[in-house]
């Protein structure tokens, strides 16, 4: 029974999406839906799996378009109408059984932050995003939270940058989070005079070029339009170059990363043969130089023991091989991992803490050398005094 049930859920919602986009298709009658319901109820569960992996990957696109909320929709309900045995066989290009099975916390605990009735002033916080509902409540919203509270004459709003998490999101929990355009757009219907976005990126990548290339789009849509820097502040010409920015995120995280693991000091835990690696996205973008910056900060606020690396391995110094072989030939063989993330997401836990052979975890268990291996999951934007530096960065360009 159940199978014959997705298969109609199936059917009527390819019928639909094919009603909606094609107008000679609108003459098809009740009958002909339910006779080509009707059709597939002897499907095999790889056939059910197989069709509900095609519609889970229709909705991994970074592109919005007019048929995305009805994709949605069609991707949760035809997930749901599978069996438990059923649902294990999804697999597709993106799709997998952890798109909709995978327990990541309460999104009702979030705010999507996408209301109207904003008034003249608006604060626009622009993140990438995050399909991790604890992290992105503990991460993204307290970023959010902490820039309203100092900021209670403006109204703050939520745009992420990925499609793809945003349509997950919407697809698996209901929560519909704006896009940038659609934020924008949303200012502009509210009547909004003053416009201020802070990103809460890392650096001055290609996410950053993006988000200013759309805002000179809307130049004219408002009084006035400000764009924060992000955490790490201005890049600067070679590994040498460092600022405030960077000294205090790696301070911050430092910190965090040392009381997490149990240690007064950083100087403490170096005595006990434990480094900690911090390990950041990586990009092919010129900003690259950053992720070398904040590794000259750490070493001159004398970190012997902390080491910057990237999941891309951009630059080439930061891959997990070359991290690995600096921390050995240092005489450490202990190891804490923790994401130089704003979010501990899918990175975080996959790329960084998962158990797949090619982990930063298993990469560093493997080598004989390092004796322990542990990982903290726990993003950059969940540090009090990094939500602190956001805060100032909009009340830089606010004055």
């Amino acid at each position: 029974m159940k199978k014959k049930i997705v298969s109609v859920i199936l059917a009527m919602t390819m019928t639909s999406l094919a009603i909606g986009g094609c107008g000679d298709n609108q003459s098809e009658s009740a009958d002909e839906v339910s006779e080509s319901a009707g059709a597939v109820g002897e499907k095999s569960d790889e056939e059910l799996a197989a069709e509900v992996a095609e519609l889970i990957d229709a909705i991994y696109v970074q592109e919005r378009t007019d048929e995305t909320d009805a994709q949605c929709e069609a991707a949760k309900a035809a997930w749901d109408a599978l069996t438990d045995e059923q649902k294990e066989l999804v697999e597709g290009e993106y799709a997998d059984p952890d798109y909709f099975g995978l327990d990541t916390g309460d999104a009702s605990l979030d705010d999507p932050r996408n209301g109207d009735d904003i008034g003249e002033n608006e604060i626009l916080v622009v993140s990438f995003g995050t399909s991790y509902n604890d992290s992105r409540v503990a991460d993204i919203k307290s970023v959010e939270d902490a820039i309203a509270e100092a900021n209670p004459d403006w109204s703050v709003r939520r745009a992420f940058t990925a499609q793809i998490i945003i349509n997950h999101i919407q697809a698996r929990d209901g929560e519909k989070i704006d896009n940038v355009e659609q934020a924008l757009e949303r200012a502009v219907n509210n009547g909004v005079k003053n416009l201020v976005v802070q990103p809460t990126h890392l650096m001055h990548g290609a996410e950053y070029d993006e988000l200013c290339n759309t805002l000179a789009e809307y130049e004219d849509s408002f009084e006035s339009v400000s764009i924060a820097q992000p955490l790490l502040g201005e890049v600067g010409e070679d590994a040498s170059v460092t600022n405030d920015d960077k000294s205090a995120v790696a301070e911050a995280i430092t910190a965090a990363a040392v009381e997490t693991a149990g240690y007064d000091s950083v100087s403490a835990a170096a005595d006990d043969g434990v480094a900690f690696v911090f390990m950041g996205h990586g990009t092919s973008h010129t900003a690259k130089v950053t992720y070398s910056q904040m590794q000259t900060t750490v070493g001159n606020l004398g970190y012997e023991n902390v080491f910057i690396g990237t999941v891309e391995g951009e630059p080439e110094e930061t891959s997990c091989e070359n991290i690995l072989e600096a921390v050995k030939a240092a005489g450490y063989t202990q190891v804490v991992l923790r994401p130089l993330m704003v979010v501990a997401g899918d990175h975080a836990n996959n790329d960084m803490a998962g158990d797949d052979e090619d982990s930063w975890k298993s990469v560093f268990s493997a080598d004989g050398a390092i004796e322990e291996v542990s990982c903290q999951i726990a993003g950059l934007g969940e540090i009090e005094s990094v939500q602190q530096m956001y805060v100032a960065h909009t009340a830089a360009v606010m004055n």
